[in-house]
């Protein structure tokens, strides 16, 4: 509807994950960085954890990993079993990674101990052959107590000298008060890198708005700094809340006829698309 009026070829601020429009600010590099720890650590590195709040840029940065990074330095590919779904039994999860691998379930099927005696005879095969194996989990807050215990086993499959099986949980900030109970301390003890994901700041949200607007078309942002600014207060910095305030803003300026998008412009949208008020800050960093 806008496209032309601004100069776009395409929607700049669809909430649909494309990896040409991701920005990566300085703490998405960060965590970015642990993620790739995670799957090229062989030998022990572990649970890596990665939260933040809904609409931060975690599942972005998952498939960003699994398309870009999921080779060694050696150019072997990494295995990764990526879970989406992890409301799980500890029976069903091991189903799933078995899936996931492309490991035969014949016989063992329902069977927990023996796809555990499956699963390992994989590792054992693949780490000979010089390859990592990762389980990924996105939406990690949705995992039973018992099937985080589970997972722990699970990272107690080993050679006499390594770890067979790296794992990465990626959840929300409730993830975080799981994984303090009392009962899943041993989980929290193998956590060896840790990040939280929060919102943008007010510098990264405008360069965040221009690298968006310039990689679907435009010569530059249409959005003054007062609006950017404007959106940074609304949004918080997440960036799903960018999308919606921004998309909403072009197309009330829009419908004024107006060449930029100003902080009135922002107001509106914000009025409009927000159930309340700005964004609560979050805070990024190691957890």
């Amino acid at each position: 509807m806008y496209l032309r009026h601004f100069g776009f070829d395409e929607a700049p601020f669809s909430i649909t994950p494309d990896h040409r429009f991701v920005y990566l600010s300085p703490q998405h590099e960060e965590s970015l960085a642990h993620l790739i720890y995670g799957i090229n650590r062989g030998g022990g590195a572990g649970f890596v954890l990665l939260t933040g709040e809904v609409g931060t840029g975690k599942t972005t940065l998952s498939r960003l990993l699994l398309e870009q990074h999921a080779k060694k330095a050696d150019g072997q590919p990494i295995k990764i079993a990526l879970l989406l779904n992890p409301r799980l039994s500890p029976v069903e999860l091991l189903e799933a990674i078995l899936q996931e691998l492309g490991i035969p379930r014949r016989g063992v099927t329902g069977q927990l101990n023996r796809m555990v005696n499956r699963l390992n005879d994989y590792l054992l095969k693949s780490w000979a052959e010089g390859q990592n194996t990762v389980v990924m989990i996105d939406e990690a807050q949705n995992l039973p107590p018992e099937t985080l215990e589970q997972l722990r086993l699970l990272t107690n499959l080993e050679t006499d000298t390594h770890k067979l099986l790296q794992i990465i949980l990626i959840g929300q900030p409730e993830l975080r008060d799981t994984l303090r109970r009392n009962d899943l301390r041993q989980l929290a003890q193998r956590i060896t890198a840790r990040y939280h994901l929060g919102g943008l700041n007010a510098e990264d949200t405008a360069a965040y708005l221009t690298h968006r607007c310039r990689v679907a078309g435009a010569e530059d942002s249409p959005f003054s700094p007062a609006a950017g600014k404007a959106i940074h207060r609304h949004s918080g910095g997440i960036p799903r809340l960018i999308n919606t305030l921004a998309d909403r803003a072009l197309l009330v300026a829009w419908n004024r006829e107006s060449p930029r998008v100003e902080a009135k412009d922002v107001k509106q949208a914000a009025a409009e698309v927000l159930d309340a008020g700005p964004a609560p800050p979050t805070s990024a960093g190691q957890c």
